[in-house]
């Protein structure tokens, strides 16, 4: 039965543990690993509680001696050793127990990758392998040994010894059990060096699977800037003698921070012009950077507890944020974390799953992995920034470095150290932290002219939905970036950040010539909904000549979505501002490629439904599908000859660059590649596809073609000359699905379930089809349930082998409630189906059953 954990029951570990060692003699089906954990007690007379599952357990002996078998108590999780066993000053435990990594169908703790052993321990997976305090908050050094025949044997820290059959290592940084590591096999590394600020040499290593090391060199190159723009803008330090990355093909996660050997799913490491696209470039050089800051924040200091975890996430995600805006266009870094936090993170706060960043509950903690504790969690810091200013942001950041180092803190700890660095109060800004939901913020504005000049005056008030378990959302301190744009397009104020920090507030422009048009959340200043009532004027005002890129875009994006909502509503000519608007904005010949492609690119159809949702309209992803095609369709015809000068212009003949400007340039191209393909049938999109020097423009044309059903002499093409390759292949099973039209999508989903390559207990293919139907809205929401059907059918299949991929394969079905009453049902039945699963895993179980809740 599933326990539910509290933070307000958190009680410190009883005991010190001072060092472990550790000894693996790997194989297969019967692996041994002898543990030796010296212990110190902190509470006279408290038993020691060991966590465990799954574990043969051959000895256990205590300094030497085995213990009374009365005084110990095992369960399917934990071993009690009795207070009265345990002597009265330090000791150590010894524990020999044997494991199976060859069934570790879950990846969690040791198991078997393709004839590599790996390890995976976030949150709660050292339990699978050995006795041991699995929580955050008890840390030691580790020394490893192990024996194996494998030729590479790597683990945490520093290499001790290294000889045939058996490696030492050791890790003199204390850490928790969750950032052990392991991976032994045959592999191949891509070596180099790097020289830290104070002269350090440090052996960095790149280890792929034998063939794969032409496509490694990209992942290096992302690690050593990583390195150097950690020391430059943080002034952190890498702190051991070598650093590993690992690439594996089975990993339910995208990538894992251990200690000096970070484990990556093999996506996130291999690429080459010809296998990977811009987006997988982009990807690499983002989570490279992400587990690398890790070292910092998150291992040399931690979480107390898992209710913590958005102090260690959030951090590391604002971060990786901040180091994609260096590397590549800060505008476009801003707009793409802002349209994934609204697709991921405002889905999950307006529906059964939503929880703040740290959450008060849980049963199953690998739930708890969210865009909401990841992606909000970086926006809350971003806000904290923005309020306290960059210097002393950046004093606060030093602070909390030197006083924390080693510890496993809070968020309490956190906001403490900005507290001590500013002299700010937070105790109303930690609200972002404890409550779930997404503040929606009213802007309204007043204008009074007189012959001395205008005043406007703002008045801005905020409002939380009530969310599970939190009926009542006080008043949190928001920071409103406002500029104001005068008729001539020029700036009238400079950006000016208004702190909202009570229910309304009112502030007054005064001596200004002429009503601006108000450019509000600049930036994207907080994580809210604004509610600004502009008209199609204004918005194409702002589109035309606002200089802050967000708001520039956010212009257009409402405009946008006004038209797409009234042809979903029936209203078949709507969108006449927004064509004419972006026809003004086609004609910006100084707009960054990369910027001009997310301004053309209209909003998805679970956004549109979203929308839709929020003004008390029941969705129907089928007029929404209908009414977004109509759109685009329009749009293209309106400006054919802009976009056919666009396709020609952004052409980029020469030697492939996955860098930012070259990047930009095709994803303009592409965007308007795939408008044209809606007039010319296809044609354009064939022509690329024979010609292609580079898989993002294979990718782009394959995606056009079979939109218009004509993709099914490339698909063979793709797979004849990449049937070996298996993140390639992902690729193939992924844009089938998701590019169909909704009529045949689930039956194209269907056949390439029947497919032998079909594997899918690897996470990465089971995702690539299962997510690129759900990402078909109309498809995965068909009016006949069939969508929901067959995602239900593939989620009870793979429960009982993975939950974890399982458990966050569920989270598409988070909007079921707000879809008519046919949908409801088809959807209330499949989740039905999944929940009545005999031993339906504690990981699933949560998810379902709150989803179910949901619907009363």
């Amino acid at each position: 039965m599933a326990t539910t954990r509290l933070l307000a029951n958190y009680q410190p570990f009883p005991f010190a543990l001072t060092e472990t060692r550790l000894r693996f003699d790997l194989a297969p089906v019967a692996t041994r690993v002898e543990a030796e954990l010296d212990f110190r007690a902190l509470v006279p007379g408290a038993d020691l509680v060991l966590d465990g599952a799954g574990l043969r357990t051959l000895s256990l002996r205590i300094d030497g001696a085995e213990p009374d078998p009365a005084m110990l108590h095992m369960s399917d999780e934990t071993l009690t050793i009795s207070a009265a066993a345990l002597p009265e000053g330090p000791f150590t435990l010894s524990t020999v127990v044997e494991i199976d990594p060859e069934r570790n169908t879950a990846l969690e703790g040791l198991y078997l990758s393709g004839g590599i052993f790996c390890t995976q321990c976030e949150a709660e997976g050292f339990r699978h392998i050995t006795w041991y305090p699995d929580r955050p908050d008890v840390m030691a050094p580790f020394r490893v040994q192990i024996a194996s025949s494998m030729p590479v044997l790597l683990s945490n820290g520093n290499p001790v010894a290294v000889e045939p059959g058996l490696a030492e290592w050791h890790d003199p940084w204390p850490k928790p059990a969750y950032l052990f590591a392991l991976v032994a096999g045959e592999l191949e590394a891509l070596p180099d060096r790097f020289t830290t600020m104070t002269g350090r040499d440090v052996a960095l290593n790149v280890w792929v699977r034998p063939g794969d090391l032409p496509r490694a060199g990209f992942a290096m190159e992302a690690l050593k800037k990583s390195m150097l723009w950690d020391e430059r803008v943080y002034g952190r330090e890498y702190d051991l003698d070598v650093f590993n990355i690992v690439a594996v093909d089975d990993f339910n996660m995208g990538a894992m921070e251990n200690k000096g050997l970070n484990i990556f799913n093999s996506k996130l490491v291999l690429a080459s012009p010809d296998t990977a696209t811009d987006t997988d470039y982009e990807r690499i050089e983002a989570v490279i950077a992400h587990e690398y800051f890790h070292n910092w924040t998150g291992n040399r200091i931690t979480c107390r507890d898992w209710f913590q975890l958005c102090l260690k996430e959030g951090l590391t995600v604002f971060r990786d944020q901040q180091f994609t805006s260096d590397m590549r266009s800060a505008a476009v870094q801003r707009i793409e974390d802002v349209v994934t936090l609204r697709a991921r993170q405002f889905r999950e706060d307006a529906g059964p799953l939503a929880h703040p960043p740290r959450p008060d509950r849980y049963e199953e903690i690998n739930n708890f992995y969210t865009a909401t504790v990841y992606e909000k969690g970086a926006e809350v810091i971003g806000m904290l920034k923005r309020l306290v200013g960059d210097g002393n942001y950046r004093a606060a950041l030093d602070l909390y470095f030197d006083r924390h180092d080693g510890q496993a803190c809070t968020i309490e700890d956190w906001l403490k150290v900005f507290e001590d660095a500013t002299g700010r109060d937070l105790t109303q800004f930690a609200r972002w932290y404890t409550d779930a939901g997404t503040p929606e913020v009213t802007l309204r504005e007043a204008w009074d002219e007189t012959e001395a000049g205008g005043t406007l005056t703002i008045t801005l008030s905020q409002d939380t939905r009530a969310t599970p378990g939190q009926p009542d959302k006080p008043a949190r301190v928001i920071p409103v970036a406002i500029g104001l744009i005068g008729p001539n397009g020029c700036e009238q104020r400079p950006t000016e950040v208004l702190e909202l920090d009570a229910p309304t507030g009112t502030w007054q422009f005064e001596g200004l010539g002429a009503r601006p048009v108000v450019s509000a959340l600049r930036g994207f200043s907080a994580p809210v909904v604004l509610r600004h009532d502009l008209d199609e004027t204004a918005r194409a005002t702002l589109l035309a000549h606002d200089t802050d890129p967000f708001a520039r875009w956010e212009a257009g994006r409402g405009l946008a979505l006004d038209a797409l909502m009234a042809r979903t509503g029936g209203d078949a000519d709507a969108g006449t501002a927004y064509i004419g608007a972006i026809g003004g904005f086609l004609a910006d010949a100084g707009a960054d490629p990369a910027f001009a492609a997310l301004v053309l690119r209209l909003p998805p159809e679970d956004e549109i439904a979203t929308r839709l949702h929020d003004r008390g309209i029941v969705p129907d992803p089928d007029a929404i599908h209908a009414a977004r095609e109509s759109l685009a369709s329009d749009l293209a015809r309106a400006h054919e000859a802009a976009l056919a000068d666009i396709y020609a212009a952004m052409d980029e003949p020469g030697p492939y660059s996955p860098d930012a400007g070259p990047s930009g340039r095709r994803a303009l191209r592409l965007e308007a590649l795939s408008l044209l393909t809606r007039l010319d049938g296809g044609d354009r999109a064939q022509a690329l596809w024979d010609q292609a020097g580079n898989m993002t423009e294979r990718m782009g044309a394959l995606a056009a073609l079979v939109r218009v059903d004509r993709g099914a002499e490339a698909l063979a093409q793709m797979e004849a000359r990449f049937a070996d390759n298996r993140l390639v292949m992902d690729k193939f099973f992924a844009v089938q699905p998701m590019a169909a039209a909704p009529a045949r999508a689930v039956a194209v989903a269907r056949a390439l379930s029947d497919r032998p390559d079909f594997d899918w207990k690897n996470p990465n293919r089971f995702r690539s089809l299962i997510a690129g139907l759900t990402a078909n809205h109309a498809a995965f929401h068909a009016a006949d349930g069939s969508g929901y059907d067959f995602v239900a059918d593939w989620l009870i299949r793979l429960d009982p082998v993975n939950p974890q991929t399982t458990a966050r394969m569920v989270s598409a079905f988070e909007t079921w409630t707000r879809y008519d009453d046919a949908r409801r049902g088809h959807a209330r039945t499949a989740l039905q189906r999944i929940a009545d699963l005999p031993r339906l895993s504690r990981n699933t179980s949560e998810m379902v059953t709150r989803l179910l809740a949901a619907g009363g």
